[in-house]
């Protein structure tokens, strides 16, 4: 009888029962984990007569490994820009990280009594020579190129510093209509939580004085006796870094003013401002038309030393009768209740 383990014709001429074959086994387990299915008499109606059978499962079994798994952080990449994209707010850059506003406010009082001017109808005719009729006087340099930035980047940064220095110090609205909208819409997008703070709840503690951003009266008790204010002073650009224009400004400002509403007195006086500020403006500031107001010193007067100045800087203005303003208070450096940067000095003549 022959081996059962060979076939049923026997050996093949030339072959071999030790062939490569011999060593697989095919057991149970291994025919129903192989087994295919056929289609149905349906399937094969619909078209598909060129194949007997279907493979079990899902067919993305058989892609490798590293296929999934590149498909998978494409998606995820793709996932995360259209987040971000949507989640970001459109036409303002990422607030900027690092500095905010510090602002120190000086009252001057005057030495002696308040009075008006001697010409109501040319109020500025006593100024000495050197002062101009509003941004005349600003003394804005020529834009030219710096170590990182070409002349046209210049150019657009002072074109932002001059509209700031304009809307913040010579328009009517800001000065005495409590008007804040036109210097918000040059604030760079880190600082307007900060401006929006110091404008709502202004208050003496470096950071949150409305009259760091600009100069403003009340308008409950100051009025314009002219909307002409004449200035005098310069500006310089330098580069804070290879991404950042730093630009210094130091004016003195020359107002004419009245009291608010009707009234009987005439009188008009001139309040001096002397503002230094300084201003950055980098590459993201550009491409937004916005700067960033880093420091600001403030000498006003003629003020009450008593009168607070983070709303409104407070004139003392002249009436016919004039007035004394009261006298810088002695100051102690022993008195910790006090905050060392609020003080008062005495107003000198304004020249130019």
């Amino acid at each position: 009888m022959g081996d059962p383990r060979e076939p049923p014709g026997g050996t093949p001429e030339g072959g071999s029962n030790d062939d490569e074959f011999r060593s697989v086994v095919f057991d149970e387990s291994f025919v129903r984990a192989a087994r295919i299915q056929e289609l149905s008499a349906q399937e094969r109606l619909a078209g598909a007569l060129g194949r007997a059978t279907r493979p079990r499962g899902w067919g993305w079994l058989s892609v490798p490994r590293q296929a999934i798994v590149l498909l998978l952080v494409v998606a995820m990449a793709f996932a995360a820009a259209v987040y971000f994209g949507i989640s970001s707010p459109r036409g303002e850059t990422a607030p900027p990280s690092g500095t905010q506003l510090t602002v120190s406010l000086t009252p001057l009082a005057p030495p002696g009594a308040v009075t008006a001017a001697a010409d109501r109808a040319d109020p500025f005719a006593g100024l000495p020579a050197g002062y101009a009729d509003g941004q005349a006087g600003f003394g804005m340099p020529a834009a030219t190129a710096t170590a990182h930035f070409t002349g046209s980047q210049v150019q657009r940064a002072l074109d932002s510093v001059q509209q700031y220095l304009v809307v913040s110090e010579l328009t009517p609205a800001t000065l005495t209509a409590n008007q804040t909208a036109q210097v918000r819409a040059l604030i760079t997008a880190g600082e307007l939580s900060q401006y929006d703070d110091s404008t709502n709840s202004p208050r003496d503690d470096q950071h949150h004085a409305a009259t760091g951003w600009m100069v403003r009266f009340d308008p409950g008790r100051i009025a314009l006796a002219t909307d002409t204010v004449r200035t005098t002073g310069s500006v310089h650009v330098g580069e804070l870094n290879a991404d950042t224009l730093e630009v210094t400004t130091d004016h003195t400002l020359v107002y004419a003013l009245r009291p608010a509403g009707t009234t009987s007195d005439p009188s008009v006086t001139l309040y001096a401002v002397r503002r230094a500020v300084r201003i950055d403006v980098d590459r993201a500031d550009l491409d937004t038309g916005r700067l960033r107001v880093v420091d600001a010193a403030v000498q006003a007067g003629p003020s009450s030393c008593s009168a607070g100045q983070s709303d409104y800087l407070q004139p003392v203005l002249a009436t016919t009768a004039g007035v004394r303003a009261s006298v810088p208070p002695a100051v102690t450096p022993a008195d910790h209740g006090r905050p060392a940067w609020q003080s008062c000095g005495v107003l000198g003549p304004i020249t130019g």
